[in-house]
């Protein structure tokens, strides 16, 4: 996912797609020990989805504190 898909964003719809993703790379993980993935880079770009958008998450939420 692109930085702008991500930027585009509401706060639940990031949210949505943070618990979405999370529970597709629990499945990910646990097919993993059984046997090895199709392609071996989702799971890495997973992880990274999840870190851009709990990024953009944390920075709408300090942006709204800041404008108390």
């Amino acid at each position: 996912m692109k930085k702008y898909e991500i930027a585009a964003m509401t706060r639940q719809e990031l949210i949505d797609r943070i618990v979405q993703l999370e529970d597709r790379l629990a499945d990910i993980n646990f097919y993993k020990v059984i046997e090895l993935p199709q392609n071996p880079m989702v799971f890495r770009n997973s992880r990274r989805d999840i870190a851009r958008m709990k990024t953009m998450l944390h920075k709408l939420n300090a942006a709204e504190a800041g404008q108390d």
